[in-house]
């Protein structure tokens, strides 16, 4: 064991942020921090670091353990260039070289007693420079930042000059090279196109020491992962496996509490049920059976009703009308910004109900595709035409169809004045706008907030042509997977530029990838783009028919076998019920008679006549007996 936190909790105000949360990394342990937005991951993570202390618990670390910490939010500062910063985490092993060749030139006008001790510190230096991987640490240097989608060409800018996200990208190499034992990675892949993630997923699957990562990226934590810690209602919860393994184990784990509490309910209610009905029969044994059944029920140990928090996004998209069958069409697309051209020539088409995905590398002009179509920028050459009643919705990934100085209620009632006060409030509360939310400005927003509206707006449009720019950013994963629910039902025709290939894997039904200024084109989902690409990109052919046809085996049989222990069990359930009111009936019948035998014992006509006395004591004798038989058969039937 690497790290242990041992029942922390922290709380703001009167808020509380984590209760009791414990967990442990092994060496060499690949791990997630996963949870919806504010659940407390990157807290966690500045409590582990020493950043902020926690309320209770501890951290424990194994002796000598070094760590490295990659925040979401770098601000680096440096003069130097993006290759000097990041080779400065080598400083110590360049300052050995200088030593190793300070040595060979002293070393050449030494002799005697110095001479052989200048050799043996050369000895013992250079083992430990080859040790360290010291003779190859430059091109270690120029491949981490390569990996990392840095060209030859931006090694020479300086760091003041990067946007944060380049900076993040510099921080996260100067990380990786420097080898903790124990790395925290806050949204890695946030700033990284696909080919990075690719190559910082084998880069970490290889690394030698331990990884804990906060990440909304399922593809991602899928490939890298085995361990997935999830927060949840400020409590932590441990899953073995990838994310896959863990949605699918929440899911069920989810399913057997809320069964086992629905169970428990049903025997509670059964419980009460038939002391009720004991007591209702007023003899003696019969209120004796409910005391003892009382008591019984008070020993139970009740569980708790699951908590469902309300975290998710209500979202809904239909379209108003229905679009022509060719949605869009573009011949000979051309843009650029400067000599170089971004795409020449490009042409495609999409079908009404098609949900296509653009992919490519960062700053190959997938969201200048959209911005084309949507006509924001104008294109060099080409033309866009869309089809016969296409209406389109668009979602900017810069936000730009808000107000930032409107108020989120303002935003929606400006746009949609016939919604009157309570519409407005229910379609942002769907979006978790609540309360005095609904009064906030939207430059007082976070990026996810923005998302969110921007999605409101998107359902409200009724458009049956969306077009989406990176529509998963900043949403967690919940709010993804119910924006992929919400696209797979969605009647209408969907393009979208997306990093965010496990979205893409659910989503799309084409993918379009934008490659050295050419579209690809490949039908099928991102797994199905994974396997083809090597060879469309060899011929330059996106065929389909390779595709294959996985039908499920036939199970007529156990369906068959299952079908009729149903059946079996449903008929024994009916004979149960009509047993139970046949003794009812029975019970019944039997009360009645014995009170009648009541009023017969002290009638002034019976009292003078001993052998009629004795006749009805004797059956309300057999009555009873035939009572207490009767009941413990009620009781067994009831059960």
């Amino acid at each position: 064991m690497i790290l242990a936190c041992n029942n922390i909790s922290k709380s703001f105000g009167t808020t509380t942020i984590l209760n009791q949360v414990s967990f442990h990394v092994n060496e060499r342990e690949k791990v997630a921090i996963v949870g919806i937005n504010g659940a407390g991951k990157s807290t966690l993570f500045k409590i582990i670091m020493g950043e902020l202390s926690p309320d209770e618990g501890d951290i424990i670390w194994a002796k000598d353990t070094t760590v490295g910490y990659l925040a979401q939010h770098q601000e680096l500062s440096s003069e130097s260039s993006i290759y000097d910063e990041v080779l400065s985490v080598k400083a110590d092993l360049i300052q050995m070289e200088e030593r190793i060749r300070s040595l060979e030139q002293d070393m050449k006008h030494a002799s005697g007693e110095a001479l052989e001790q200048m050799l043996a510190t050369y000895t013992r230096l250079n083992h430990e420079f080859e040790l360290r991987n010291g003779y190859a640490y430059r091109s270690e240097v120029v491949g981490v930042l390569k990996g990392l989608g840095f060209t030859e060409d931006e090694f020479s800018k300086k760091v003041t000059t990067l946007s944060g996200g380049q900076k993040t990208r510099v921080a996260l190499g100067k990380l990786l090279l420097s080898t903790p034992d124990i790395i925290l990675l806050d949204e890695p892949t946030n700033h990284l196109d696909m080919s990075s993630i690719t190559w910082l997923e084998t880069f970490l699957l290889n690394y030698n020491g331990a990884v804990v990562i906060i990440a909304h990226d399922r593809y991602f934590l899928n490939r890298v992962v085995s361990k997935v810690v999830e927060l949840d209602n400020h409590k932590a919860m441990t899953f073995e496996g990838n994310y896959t393994a863990y949605a699918t184990k929440k899911a069920a784990l989810r399913e057997a509490q809320i069964k086992h509490y629905l169970n428990q309910q049903k025997e509670i209610k059964h419980h009460e049920e038939v002391i009720e009905k004991l007591r209702s029969f007023n003899r003696e044994k019969s209120i004796k059976r409910a005391e003892s059944r009382e008591k019984m029920l008070d020993k139970i140990e009740r569980l708790e009703k699951p908590v469902e928090l309300n975290t998710e996004m209500r979202i809904q998209l239909e379209p108003r009308i229905l679009s022509g069958n060719d949605v869009l069409t573009v011949r000979g697309l051309t843009k650029g910004f400067g000599p170089e051209p971004l795409f020449t020539g490009l042409d495609f088409d999409i079908k009404r109900g098609e949900r296509v995905a653009i992919i490519g590398n960062n700053g190959t002009g997938k969201t200048t595709i959209l911005k084309l179509i949507n006509g924001l920028v104008p294109a060099d050459a080409g033309e866009i035409k869309p089809g016969a009643k296409v209406h389109i919705g668009y979602y900017d990934q810069e936000h730009q169809v808000l107000h930032p100085d409107k108020t989120l209620f303002a935003e929606i009632q400006d746009e949609y004045p016939n919604m009157d006060n309570t519409e407005v409030r229910n379609v942002l509360a769907a979006f978790l706008f609540t309360g005095d939310d609904v009064f906030k400005q939207i430059k007082e927003l976070s990026g996810g907030e923005r998302g969110r509206v921007s999605l409101a707006k998107l359902m409200l449009s009724e458009a049956n042509f969306l077009i989406l720019d990176e529509p998963t950013n900043h949403l967690d994963i919940t709010s993804k997977e119910i924006l992929e629910n919400a696209l797979n039902s969605y009647t209408g025709t969907v393009l979208y530029v997306s990093h965010d290939r496990y979205f893409i894997n659910r989503t799309a039904t084409r993918i379009l990838d934008l490659e050295r200024g050419k579209l690809l084109n490949y039908v099928g989902n991102y797994d199905y783009y994974l396997e083809k690409k090597p060879e469309v990109e060899r011929k330059y052919f996106g065929d389909t028919t390779g595709i294959e046809q996985r039908k499920a085996e036939p199970e007529a049989t156990a369906n068959r076998q299952d079908w009729l222990a149903q059946k079996e069990e449903q008929a024994k359930a009916r004979k149960r019920q009509n047993d139970l009111k046949k003794v009812e009936a029975e019970i019944q019948k039997l009360e009645e008679r014995d009170s009648e035998l009541d009023a017969l014992l002290s009638s002034e006509e019976n009292c003078s006549r001993p052998s009629k006395l004795m006749e009805l004591t004797k059956e309300k004798q057999e009555i009873a007996e035939r009572l207490e038989a009767l009941m413990e058969q009620w009781e067994m039937l009831a059960e």
